[in-house]
Protein backbone atom coordinates (compact mmCIF):
# COMPACT_ATOMS: atom_id res chain seq x y z
CA UNK A 1 0.00 0.00 0.00
CA UNK A 2 1.25 3.26 -0.61
CA UNK A 3 1.68 6.27 1.20
CA UNK A 4 0.55 9.66 0.39
CA UNK A 5 1.55 12.94 1.33
CA UNK A 6 -0.52 15.97 1.85
CA UNK A 7 0.77 19.47 1.86
CA UNK A 8 -0.81 22.29 2.50
CA UNK A 9 -0.50 24.84 -0.01
CA UNK A 10 2.10 27.62 0.63
CA UNK A 11 2.11 30.87 -0.78
CA UNK A 12 5.59 32.29 -1.52
CA UNK A 13 7.00 35.37 -2.91
CA UNK A 14 10.68 35.93 -4.45
CA UNK A 15 12.62 39.33 -3.95
CA UNK A 16 15.33 39.19 -6.22
CA UNK A 17 15.49 37.15 -9.43
CA UNK A 18 18.89 36.96 -10.20
CA UNK A 19 20.53 33.89 -10.14
CA UNK A 20 19.16 32.13 -6.85
CA UNK A 21 15.93 33.76 -7.41
CA UNK A 22 15.34 31.98 -10.64
CA UNK A 23 17.24 28.78 -8.91
CA UNK A 24 14.47 29.09 -6.08
CA UNK A 25 11.56 29.54 -8.65
CA UNK A 26 12.46 26.65 -10.21
CA UNK A 27 12.24 24.68 -7.05
CA UNK A 28 8.78 25.97 -6.19
CA UNK A 29 7.78 25.29 -9.13
CA UNK A 30 8.55 21.40 -8.77
CA UNK A 31 7.06 21.44 -5.32
CA UNK A 32 3.40 20.25 -4.78
CA UNK A 33 2.83 22.27 -1.92
CA UNK A 34 4.16 25.24 -3.18
CA UNK A 35 2.41 27.97 -5.03
CA UNK A 36 4.88 31.10 -6.30
CA UNK A 37 2.38 33.81 -6.43
CA UNK A 38 4.80 36.83 -7.14
CA UNK A 39 8.40 38.57 -8.04
CA UNK A 40 9.58 41.23 -5.99
CA UNK A 41 12.66 43.00 -8.47
CA UNK A 42 13.90 46.20 -8.99
CA UNK A 43 13.57 46.30 -12.57
CA UNK A 44 11.49 42.81 -13.53
CA UNK A 45 11.45 42.94 -17.06
CA UNK A 46 14.95 43.00 -17.47
CA UNK A 47 15.72 40.28 -15.49
CA UNK A 48 13.12 38.20 -17.01
CA UNK A 49 14.74 39.25 -20.31
CA UNK A 50 17.85 37.64 -18.61
CA UNK A 51 16.06 33.99 -17.98
CA UNK A 52 18.82 31.32 -19.85
CA UNK A 53 21.74 33.76 -20.13
CA UNK A 54 24.98 33.23 -18.06
CA UNK A 55 24.58 34.08 -14.12
CA UNK A 56 25.75 31.96 -11.24
CA UNK A 57 28.04 29.13 -10.62
CA UNK A 58 26.11 26.50 -10.96
CA UNK A 59 24.52 25.19 -13.85
CA UNK A 60 20.63 24.54 -11.97
CA UNK A 61 18.66 23.43 -14.97
CA UNK A 62 16.71 26.11 -17.02
CA UNK A 63 13.49 27.79 -16.42
CA UNK A 64 11.39 29.79 -19.47
CA UNK A 65 9.68 33.06 -19.29
CA UNK A 66 6.91 31.37 -20.03
CA UNK A 67 6.79 28.95 -16.77
CA UNK A 68 6.32 32.27 -14.38
CA UNK A 69 3.83 34.18 -17.35
CA UNK A 70 1.13 34.22 -15.11
CA UNK A 71 3.15 35.26 -11.80
CA UNK A 72 2.61 38.74 -10.89
CA UNK A 73 5.72 41.04 -10.68
CA UNK A 74 6.38 44.15 -8.49
CA UNK A 75 9.08 46.40 -7.86
CA UNK A 76 7.61 47.38 -4.36
CA UNK A 77 8.19 44.63 -2.18
CA UNK A 78 5.74 46.59 0.47
CA UNK A 79 3.17 46.36 -2.43
CA UNK A 80 3.44 43.22 -3.19
CA UNK A 81 3.49 41.88 0.41
CA UNK A 82 0.08 43.98 0.99
CA UNK A 83 -1.35 42.60 -2.40
CA UNK A 84 -0.81 39.46 -2.19
CA UNK A 85 -0.70 38.51 1.91
CA UNK A 86 2.01 35.43 1.13
CA UNK A 87 2.48 32.58 3.66
CA UNK A 88 6.12 32.89 3.19
CA UNK A 89 9.22 35.15 1.45
CA UNK A 90 12.58 34.12 -0.29
CA UNK A 91 15.04 37.08 -0.17
CA UNK A 92 17.59 36.38 -2.98
CA UNK A 93 18.85 39.60 -2.71
CA UNK A 94 22.73 41.16 -1.77
CA UNK A 95 23.85 40.86 1.66
CA UNK A 96 23.36 44.44 2.45
CA UNK A 97 19.53 44.07 1.99
CA UNK A 98 18.96 41.11 4.15
CA UNK A 99 18.68 42.59 7.57
CA UNK A 100 15.86 45.63 6.69
CA UNK A 101 14.16 43.45 3.98
CA UNK A 102 14.06 40.42 6.84
CA UNK A 103 12.57 42.76 9.30
CA UNK A 104 9.95 44.12 7.02
CA UNK A 105 8.69 40.63 5.88
CA UNK A 106 8.69 39.50 9.43
CA UNK A 107 7.27 42.55 10.86
CA UNK A 108 4.71 41.94 8.08
CA UNK A 109 3.92 38.44 9.78
CA UNK A 110 5.36 36.62 7.02
CA UNK A 111 7.23 33.83 7.28
CA UNK A 112 11.24 34.29 6.16
CA UNK A 113 13.83 31.77 3.91
CA UNK A 114 17.16 34.41 3.53
CA UNK A 115 20.03 33.77 1.63
CA UNK A 116 23.48 33.04 2.97
CA UNK A 117 24.76 34.91 4.83
CA UNK A 118 21.68 35.98 7.04
CA UNK A 119 23.64 39.25 7.85
CA UNK A 120 27.01 40.65 8.10
CA UNK A 121 26.72 42.33 11.53
CA UNK A 122 26.11 39.83 14.05
CA UNK A 123 23.84 41.78 16.34
CA UNK A 124 21.29 42.17 13.37
CA UNK A 125 21.56 38.48 13.57
CA UNK A 126 20.41 38.37 17.04
CA UNK A 127 17.49 41.12 16.54
CA UNK A 128 16.10 38.60 13.56
CA UNK A 129 16.53 35.70 15.44
CA UNK A 130 14.37 37.29 18.67
CA UNK A 131 12.00 38.95 16.16
CA UNK A 132 11.16 35.85 14.29
CA UNK A 133 10.43 34.47 17.91
CA UNK A 134 8.00 36.80 18.72
CA UNK A 135 6.01 36.97 16.12
CA UNK A 136 6.14 32.51 15.98
CA UNK A 137 7.77 33.18 12.74
CA UNK A 138 9.97 30.83 10.93
CA UNK A 139 13.06 32.24 10.07
CA UNK A 140 15.76 30.10 8.00
CA UNK A 141 18.98 30.59 6.02
CA UNK A 142 19.93 28.97 2.55
CA UNK A 143 23.42 27.15 3.72
CA UNK A 144 22.39 25.07 0.96
CA UNK A 145 25.69 22.40 1.38
CA UNK A 146 23.79 20.92 3.97
CA UNK A 147 21.16 19.69 1.61
CA UNK A 148 23.62 18.13 -0.84
CA UNK A 149 24.25 14.76 -1.38
CA UNK A 150 27.55 14.45 -1.43
CA UNK A 151 28.31 16.33 1.79
CA UNK A 152 25.29 14.84 3.55
CA UNK A 153 27.30 11.47 2.19
CA UNK A 154 30.47 12.67 4.18
CA UNK A 155 28.59 14.12 7.58
CA UNK A 156 27.24 9.98 7.77
CA UNK A 157 30.72 8.44 7.14
CA UNK A 158 32.08 10.93 10.42
CA UNK A 159 29.23 10.52 12.55
CA UNK A 160 28.51 6.58 12.04
CA UNK A 161 32.07 5.79 12.39
CA UNK A 162 31.91 2.96 9.26
CA UNK A 163 35.76 4.29 8.18
CA UNK A 164 36.71 4.61 11.82
CA UNK A 165 37.82 8.13 13.41
CA UNK A 166 38.31 11.22 10.69
CA UNK A 167 41.83 12.82 11.42
CA UNK A 168 41.97 15.22 8.60
CA UNK A 169 39.37 17.10 6.31
CA UNK A 170 40.43 19.44 3.65
CA UNK A 171 37.52 21.95 2.44
CA UNK A 172 37.60 23.73 -1.05
CA UNK A 173 35.85 25.94 -2.64
CA UNK A 174 37.40 28.75 -5.94
CA UNK A 175 35.07 30.90 -8.45
CA UNK A 176 36.06 33.18 -10.96
CA UNK A 177 35.10 36.73 -10.09
CA UNK A 178 31.19 37.02 -10.37
CA UNK A 179 30.06 39.13 -13.03
CA UNK A 180 26.43 38.73 -13.68
CA UNK A 181 23.78 40.90 -12.43
CA UNK A 182 25.60 43.65 -9.98
CA UNK A 183 27.67 42.05 -9.05
CA UNK A 184 30.00 44.56 -11.36
CA UNK A 185 28.74 46.98 -9.41
CA UNK A 186 30.18 45.67 -5.97
CA UNK A 187 33.84 45.80 -6.83
CA UNK A 188 32.57 49.41 -6.65
CA UNK A 189 31.41 48.83 -3.37
CA UNK A 190 33.82 46.98 -1.41
CA UNK A 191 33.04 44.87 1.67
CA UNK A 192 29.49 45.45 0.86
CA UNK A 193 28.92 41.87 -0.06
CA UNK A 194 31.24 40.02 2.50
CA UNK A 195 33.64 38.83 0.27
CA UNK A 196 34.74 35.98 -0.33
CA UNK A 197 35.14 35.02 3.44
CA UNK A 198 31.66 35.61 3.72
CA UNK A 199 29.99 34.66 0.49
CA UNK A 200 31.92 31.77 -0.46
CA UNK A 201 34.09 30.38 2.07
CA UNK A 202 31.13 30.46 4.74
CA UNK A 203 29.45 27.39 2.84
CA UNK A 204 32.55 25.07 4.24
CA UNK A 205 32.97 27.19 7.23
CA UNK A 206 28.65 26.72 8.06
CA UNK A 207 29.23 22.69 7.07
CA UNK A 208 31.92 22.31 9.43
CA UNK A 209 31.00 23.81 12.23
CA UNK A 210 27.61 22.04 11.94
CA UNK A 211 29.16 18.44 11.45
CA UNK A 212 31.99 18.75 13.80
CA UNK A 213 31.28 21.96 15.97
CA UNK A 214 33.41 24.96 16.65
CA UNK A 215 37.28 24.43 16.53
CA UNK A 216 39.01 24.95 19.84
CA UNK A 217 41.56 27.56 17.44
CA UNK A 218 41.49 29.16 14.03
CA UNK A 219 45.06 29.98 12.13
CA UNK A 220 43.54 32.00 9.10
CA UNK A 221 45.56 33.68 6.28
CA UNK A 222 43.29 35.96 3.90
CA UNK A 223 43.98 38.19 0.85
CA UNK A 224 42.02 40.76 -0.43
CA UNK A 225 40.50 40.91 -4.13
CA UNK A 226 37.95 43.17 -6.12
CA UNK A 227 34.90 42.66 -3.44
CA UNK A 228 36.70 42.97 -0.20
CA UNK A 229 39.91 42.72 1.94
CA UNK A 230 39.09 39.07 1.92
CA UNK A 231 38.46 37.45 -0.98
CA UNK A 232 40.61 34.53 -0.47
CA UNK A 233 41.00 32.38 2.78
CA UNK A 234 43.57 29.91 3.91
CA UNK A 235 42.74 28.34 7.42
CA UNK A 236 43.50 25.38 9.52
CA UNK A 237 40.92 24.51 12.07
CA UNK A 238 41.84 22.72 15.36
CA UNK A 239 40.08 20.49 17.67
CA UNK A 240 41.73 19.20 21.06
CA UNK A 241 40.02 15.78 20.48
CA UNK A 242 39.60 15.88 16.96
CA UNK A 243 40.50 16.29 13.10
CA UNK A 244 42.60 19.18 11.91
CA UNK A 245 40.70 20.61 9.16
CA UNK A 246 41.67 22.89 6.42
CA UNK A 247 39.45 25.17 4.73
CA UNK A 248 40.21 27.21 1.43
CA UNK A 249 38.46 29.22 -1.02
CA UNK A 250 37.97 32.31 -2.83
CA UNK A 251 37.68 34.84 -5.88
CA UNK A 252 41.38 35.65 -6.75
CA UNK A 253 40.67 34.14 -10.26
CA UNK A 254 39.73 35.57 -13.84
CA UNK A 255 35.62 35.74 -14.69
CA UNK A 256 35.40 32.48 -17.11
CA UNK A 257 37.88 30.43 -13.81
CA UNK A 258 35.59 27.83 -13.88
CA UNK A 259 33.78 27.11 -10.54
CA UNK A 260 35.23 24.05 -8.01
CA UNK A 261 34.37 22.98 -4.45
CA UNK A 262 35.15 19.51 -2.98
CA UNK A 263 36.75 17.94 0.08
CA UNK A 264 39.90 15.30 1.15
CA UNK A 265 39.02 13.43 3.80
CA UNK A 266 41.02 11.35 5.22
CA UNK A 267 39.96 8.51 8.07
CA UNK A 268 41.34 5.17 9.64
CA UNK A 269 40.41 3.18 7.29
CA UNK A 270 39.88 5.05 3.90
CA UNK A 271 40.67 8.16 2.19
CA UNK A 272 38.07 9.85 0.15
CA UNK A 273 37.92 12.76 -2.55
CA UNK A 274 34.99 14.54 -4.21
CA UNK A 275 34.90 17.32 -6.54
CA UNK A 276 32.35 19.18 -8.70
CA UNK A 277 34.55 19.04 -11.28
CA UNK A 278 33.45 15.14 -11.52
CA UNK A 279 30.47 14.99 -9.76
CA UNK A 280 29.60 11.42 -10.18
CA UNK A 281 30.70 9.72 -8.10
CA UNK A 282 33.09 10.01 -4.41
CA UNK A 283 36.40 8.22 -4.74
CA UNK A 284 37.13 6.31 -1.49
CA UNK A 285 40.26 4.58 -1.39
CA UNK A 286 42.12 1.95 1.17
CA UNK A 287 45.70 0.66 1.28
CA UNK A 288 44.58 -2.14 -0.98
CA UNK A 289 41.38 -1.30 -2.92
CA UNK A 290 39.99 1.97 -4.85
CA UNK A 291 36.24 2.67 -5.08
CA UNK A 292 33.87 4.85 -6.56
CA UNK A 293 30.47 5.36 -5.17
CA UNK A 294 27.49 7.88 -6.46
CA UNK A 295 27.53 11.43 -5.35
CA UNK A 296 24.40 12.03 -6.15
CA UNK A 297 23.91 15.22 -7.88
CA UNK A 298 25.11 18.50 -5.57
CA UNK A 299 22.55 20.60 -7.39
CA UNK A 300 19.42 18.74 -5.44
CA UNK A 301 20.42 20.34 -2.69
CA UNK A 302 18.53 23.67 -3.39
CA UNK A 303 15.16 21.67 -3.87
CA UNK A 304 16.11 19.71 -1.07
CA UNK A 305 16.53 22.99 1.38
CA UNK A 306 13.08 24.42 0.55
CA UNK A 307 11.17 21.31 0.39
CA UNK A 308 12.70 21.01 4.28
CA UNK A 309 11.47 24.60 4.91
CA UNK A 310 8.29 23.48 3.41
CA UNK A 311 7.61 20.96 5.64
CA UNK A 312 8.67 22.84 8.33
CA UNK A 313 6.17 25.34 7.31
CA UNK A 314 2.89 22.49 6.85
CA UNK A 315 3.70 21.12 10.60
CA UNK A 316 4.74 24.33 12.05
CA UNK A 317 7.81 23.28 13.62
CA UNK A 318 11.49 25.41 13.74
CA UNK A 319 14.14 24.20 11.15
CA UNK A 320 16.33 22.17 13.41
CA UNK A 321 18.36 20.90 10.64
CA UNK A 322 19.26 24.81 10.21
CA UNK A 323 18.43 27.13 12.99
CA UNK A 324 19.10 30.83 12.49
CA UNK A 325 21.08 30.28 15.44
CA UNK A 326 23.42 28.10 13.52
CA UNK A 327 23.64 30.36 11.02
CA UNK A 328 24.76 33.48 13.30
CA UNK A 329 27.59 31.43 14.61
CA UNK A 330 28.55 30.51 10.84
CA UNK A 331 29.08 34.57 11.08
CA UNK A 332 30.81 34.94 13.92
CA UNK A 333 33.52 31.93 13.21
CA UNK A 334 33.67 34.03 9.79
CA UNK A 335 34.78 36.76 11.90
CA UNK A 336 37.62 34.45 13.28
CA UNK A 337 39.30 34.40 10.34
CA UNK A 338 40.34 38.11 10.59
Amino acid sequence: MSTLTFYLMQKFVIVGFGFMGTTHAISLLNHPGAQLVAIVDLDPEKALENLGKESGNLEIGGIKREDISEIRTYTSLENCLAEEEPDACILSVHTEHHYSMSVQVLEAGIHVFVEKPLVLDPAQGIKLIKLAAQKDLLLMVGHVVRFMPPYLKLKHWIESGEFGELSWLSMTRFTGLPAWGQWKEKQKDSGSSGGALFDLAIHDIDYVQWVLGKPDSIEATTLPGKLSAHDYVCALWRYKSGPDVKIEGGTRFHHQFPFEAGYFAVFEKVSIKYSSSSPEDIIIASDTDTLQVSAGDAMEGYANELAYYIECLDRKVIPEKCLPESALQSIRLCYEHL
